[in-house]
């Protein structure tokens, strides 16, 4: 894993527009109820104002780092069939006996109990792995391990 921004999958960079027009959309619509500063209120209407502003500079935030990781990144290649990369789907057997198969992606924005982002331990641990190989990853509860049972594609 290197230091910099890893390539997006096309779902990835999909997400990532959608997200970004509807921060948009958002951002123009809390905006347009802001005063002009010449404007003059009494104190609620000005601690309304404060926080629709606060709200303008969260969605400005969020919308500058989302125009920045889409200026870094390139779209992902599809994951060699022979080593995890983003965008495989992996079957793996954990320490005790488990098994479970999980999508190793970039973005985690809603609960996927499939998903491993290329960020976790497990999901960095896994990438440039092929099947057979056990990886080493560190758990809140300690350095753990998981064998590499299958791998594909979505």
């Amino acid at each position: 894993m290197t230091d910099g921004p890893q390539p997006l999958s096309t779902d990835d960079l999909r997400e990532l527009e959608r997200e970004l027009a509807e921060l948009r959309a958002a951002r123009a619509k809390v905006a347009a109820t802001l005063p002009d500063d010449d404007m003059v209120g009494d104190q609620a209407d000005t601690a309304e104002e404060l926080d629709r502003a606060t709200d303008v500079a969260r969605l400005d935030q969020r919308i500058d780092e989302i125009e920045a990781r889409l200026r870094t990144a390139s779209v992902a290649a599809r994951p060699p069939s022979d080593t995890v990369g983003l965008g495989s789907t992996v079957t793996v057997r954990f320490a005790d006996g488990s098994e479970a198969t999980v999508t190793v992606g970039e973005l985690a924005e809603a609960p996927d109990l499939n998903l491993v982002t290329t960020d976790s331990p497990l999901g960095r641990a896994l990438l440039g792995h092929g099947a057979g190989d056990t990886v080493t990853y560190r758990t809140p509860e300690g350095t753990t391990t998981a064998t590499v049972v299958s791998l594909g594609t979505p």
